[in-house]
């Protein structure tokens, strides 16, 4: 019997770049089968000329064993392939609804079709156990009912082989398990399920078979029953990797930030951090966890005076004022800042490797006289770091745009911590990095700890921060649910807090 989906022999060429270089893929009805790889291993362009957004240059496409020509989103629906992306494509003010009718033609003519649209929403609910109502605006929707209602649009327009593409990255741990439950649900009615994904721990809790690209290229195939994560990240990144960091014992010392009835409003005018009260001391991590939107970012940018704070909020650093004081003595003070969005908040990107480690010293007497940059101290401060960082880039003249993320981060990383903080607040450290790169990002962080500085790591990863943290901070709403000290952390307890479920309120 054939498989339902058939790519053989993919190739894909970029100027410079050979994205897909033969890759063959099989996937079988009522199976998940996990696409695994690093950033630039070739998956999501892989993803896209099965979906008909590229071309292939070379290969064959089979489903149900017959060779067929995808080119364009139209044809591939046409053939039964949905795909959920990682970032939602709703219209928020539009109920659910009206966006599953979005593109479909109504059989009345102009007059909507949506009482019928509604009833077969309802039917897939409960089909599926979706348990979305047809009737409500997205935009009152938690992100873990947006994904649903991604998930029924798909199944509206009667997909078979459905492609999920990192879809627990926005989710808590109970929502993931129920996202779980509907997959096991779909390969039952024998749909075929491609999943992508960077979470070891899940692919081997999904998956039926896993397939691995590195470069370009298939290199394993492998079932859960025959590796490990250790085996996968391996794989993936062509050497073995350290996936928990080794964090030896350290005794935390005097508190070097202090926060006291924290209150942030966010860009839309709401609050976006409650009357938050926070103490990190030296020598010690505190991760902050939360699902996205909670006020974590609000938190991370109020810190190193990049937001303004409400009347009555008070942040020290050192024993310095952060709030109404300017950024460049909240730097003095000792803070050092990874911030979430590397190329919108951390880098220039049409500047030189080199000018953005200097972005924060350009002013220092060791590097500038009299208003004339000294070159020879700049190009040889930047090359030390670029060696110690391990970041690869052909030279210190090119531009960091080029660069990969995990490359950019690095880049990001040396100039904060060659400032020697006392205090680091790093949001996202390795988001959309590399495995191998995010096992450096890791060793650094742990290494600052053990220097004595004060480090908040903000993480929507938990297995990141149980790896790294002394002590996780949940946000939910705004506020902190609870503070747990890692020995009793457990990702369950940390999923209810997430979803604001206090650990009394569990019966």
């Amino acid at each position: 019997m054939s498989p339902m989906l058939e790519m053989r022999g993919i190739t894909k060429r970029f100027p410079g770049v050979l994205a897909n270089d033969s890759v063959d893929l099989r996937v079988e009805a009522g199976t998940v089968h996990t696409l695994l790889g690093e950033n630039g291993a070739g998956k999501s362009t892989l993803m896209k000329i099965l979906f008909g957004l590229y071309q292939p240059d070379e290969g064959s496409i089979l489903i149900d064993g017959e060779e067929v020509a995808i080119t364009s989103p139209a044809d591939a629906i046409a053939r039964h392939i949905g795909m959920i992306h990682q970032h939602f494509m709703l219209v928020p003010t539009l109920t659910v609804a009206e966006n599953v009718a979005l593109g479909i033609k109504s059989t009345r003519g102009l007059r909507t079709d949506l009482d019928r649209v509604s009833e077969r929403v309802r039917a897939i609910s409960d089909q599926y156990n979706l348990h979305v109502d047809p009737s409500v605006e997205v935009w009152k929707l938690a992100v873990g009912e947006r994904q649903r209602v991604e998930i029924i649009k798909a199944l509206y327009r009667d997909a078979r082989l459905l492609v999920l593409d990192e879809p627990t990255a926005v989710l808590t741990p109970q929502e993931v398990e129920e996202l779980f439950a509907i997959l096991q649900q779909m390969k039952r009615d024998q749909k075929g399920l491609v999943f992508i994904s960077h979470k070891l721990r899940e692919v081997m809790a999904i998956s039926d078979e896993i397939t691995v690209l590195r470069n370009g290229k298939v290199t394993g195939h492998t079932t859960p029953d025959q590796t490990d994560r250790q085996g996968l990240a391996d794989m993936m990144v062509g050497r073995e990797v350290l996936l928990a960091p080794d964090r030896p014992p350290v005794t935390a010392g005097e508190t070097r930030l202090k926060i006291r009835g924290l209150t942030v409003m966010s860009d839309r005018g709401t609050v976006a951090v409650d009357h938050l009260d926070l103490d990190v001391r030296s020598g010690e991590i505190l991760g902050i966890a939360g699902v996205s939107g909670n006020g974590q970012r609000e938190l991370a940018e109020a810190i190193v005076g990049l937001r303004d704070a409400a009347a009555g909020s008070s942040i020290l650093v050192n024993g310095l004022e952060a709030i109404g004081a300017d950024t460049k003595r909240i730097r003095d003070a000792g803070l050092a800042y990874v911030p979430e969005e590397r190329m919108k908040d951390g880098a220039i990107g049409e500047f030189t490797v080199s000018e953005n480690i200097m972005l924060v010293d350009h002013a220092d007497p060791r590097f500038v006289h009299r208003g004339l940059l000294h070159r020879a101290e700049i190009r040889e401060r930047s090359a030390t770091l670029v060696e110690d960082f391990a970041v690869k880039t052909p030279s210190l003249e090119t531009t960091t745009s080029s660069l990969s993320g995990g490359n950019i981060q690095k880049v990001i990383l040396a100039r904060e911590l060659a400032t020697e903080p006392t205090v680091l607040i790093a949001a996202q450290p390795t988001r959309g990095v590399d495995i191998g790169a995010a096992e450096y990002i890791h060793a650094r962080l742990i290494e600052q700890r053990g220097e004595g500085t004060a480090a908040v790591v903000v993480s929507e990863d938990l297995d990141e921060l149980l790896g790294l943290a002394d002590r996780i901070a949940v946000m939910f709403d705004g506020r902190i649910m609870a503070i747990v000290d890692i020995e009793d952390a457990t990702r369950e307890g940390l999923g209810l807090l997430m979803a604001g479920i206090e650990p009394d309120a569990e019966d």
